[in-house]
């Protein structure tokens, strides 16, 4: 029981510094991690090689992914070809299902790029067609944010989901399709929300003189844009079913072969690769350091070290014989999931960052998997998703996606929770009851 109560202590310690006396995250995890291995009477020995170990090895296997994904998302952005989805999006789906266009729209772009950037991208388009089909702004708005939170928190190769998912050591391909799946069916009642209860508040679209979405003049075409995309995620999710036990593709050159190229590293190296086609007219500067993969090393710097700074944390716990310390309060089973949802669920209320509660969530969960009775495969994609389903509520003051969201549309503070902060309360509890109910039948 002294375990728990350091592991509480250390909680509370990285909560209390990131929220009081606003401390970088990963601060406030290492020097955490640190704090927790001394209460805890770790040897000095053992507490230098976690650090070690917890940091060097979730970085060996995620941190490449998390910065592949960062330069697909700032290729996207830069060169317009996140606008060329949104605008085919609207067109396949058509300007009279408005507010489900921007939820689907805010879903898919949400995957390679960062929530507040997609946000500030599709807010001018939502804000003219709403205007233009006399739809309520405040619908077409909570459509966007839903449809970003739920493929933020749920959908790799977004940050927080890919961190998770290599702390837990889980199956990227599994992760990805069934994060699919869940967050899709999650954003039904969500819509619903945003068509039929958001749109009740009073929100009018103002406009500047000149509002323009994006300063490119040629943009990439659809093929070329998806491809960045869906090639990686394609390529994982195959691999993930040719390596199955059944071996359904069989064993032969074609599966070797798919092996490699799904492997999470290489697929996210390809769409990297692809992403350097978008612009109209390439330039070795944009390879630069001052240039956009210059910039996007500067993106994917803190959300690596956050991850790496979360992996001390786990390895930390780990070390210190967590997991049979707590091994005869819980018992295993599928309620189990719900201590990981409910762990995520706390801290991104606390401290409003979704990376941050997925990271430090699995890093503490991490050890426990085999006392919770979730350390078989399927279970640790499941503990994924409930921790990502956590991490998406609630989203509110001290959500920096949240303070976008309302000074962009002019909410105020209580229309903002009444209507964002209620939704992304409603698909964090979807979002776990379909855990719950997929998670079953394995």
């Amino acid at each position: 029981m002294l375990t728990l109560l350091f592991v509480l202590l250390a909680f509370a310690f990285i909560i209390v510094a990131i929220i009081k006396f606003e401390i970088h995250p990963f601060l406030a995890l290492f020097v955490g991690a640190i704090f927790y291995g001394l209460i805890a009477g770790m040897p000095a020995e053992l507490i230098v090689q976690s650090i070690s170990d917890g940091f060097g090895g979730v970085l060996g296997s995620i941190g490449l992914l998390i910065l592949f994904g960062v330069i697909i998302g700032t290729f996207l952005e830069k060169t317009g070809g996140a606008f060329v989805i949104a605008q085919k999006i609207l067109a396949w789906i058509g300007e009279k299902s408005v507010t489900l266009a921007m939820m689907v729209t805010g879903y898919i772009l949400s995957i390679p790029v960062f929530g507040d950037s997609t946000f500030i991208m599709l807010n001018p388009i939502s804000k003219s067609l709403s205007f233009k089909g006399k739809i309520p702004y405040a619908a077409t708005t909570i459509a966007i944010t839903l449809g970003v939170t739920a493929s933020h928190s749920l959908v790799p190769p977004t940050p927080g989901p890919i961190a998770a998912a290599g702390i837990l050591e889980a199956d990227l391909g599994m992760v990805i399709m069934w994060g699919f799946i869940v967050s899709s069916l999650a954003l039904v009642p969500c819509f619903f929300f945003a068509k039929y209860y958001a749109s009740r508040i009073d929100l009018v679209p103002e406009f500047a003189e000149e509002e323009r979405t994006t300063e490119v003049k040629k943009y990439p075409s659809l093929v070329k844009c998806f491809l960045p995309i869906a090639v990686p995620l394609l390529l994982i999710v195959l691999a993930s079913i040719a390596n199955y036990p059944t071996r359904p593709f069989g064993e032969n050159t074609f599966t070797y072969i798919l092996s490699f190229l799904g492997s999470p590293v290489i697929a996210l190296l390809l769409g990297t690769f692809l992403s350097f086609v978008l612009p109209a007219k390439f330039d070795k500067k944009l390879l630069s350091s001052s240039g956009w993969f210059g910039e996007a090393l500067l993106i994917a710097a803190p959300v690596i070290l956050i991850t790496g700074a979360g992996g001390v944390f786990g390895k930390m716990l780990q070390n210190s014989g967590l997991g049979d310390m707590v091994s005869g309060i819980i018992e295993p089973g599928n309620l189990s999931l719900l201590l990981p949802f409910l762990l995520a669920f706390a801290l991104k209320s606390a401290q409003g960052s979704s990376t941050v509660a997925l990271v430090t969530t699995a890093s503490i969960v991490a050890p426990l998997l085999g006392t919770l009775g979730l350390d078989s495969e399927m279970s640790k994609v499941f503990t994924v998703l409930a921790i990502g389903a956590g991490a998406t509520a609630i989203s509110h003051a001290n959500d920096s996606f949240f303070w976008a969201m309302t000074q962009l549309t002019g909410m105020n503070v209580k229309q903002g929770y009444m209507s964002h902060s209620i939704g992304t309360l409603i698909m964090a509890f979807t979002a776990i009851s379909l855990i719950f109910i997929i998670s079953s039948f394995f």
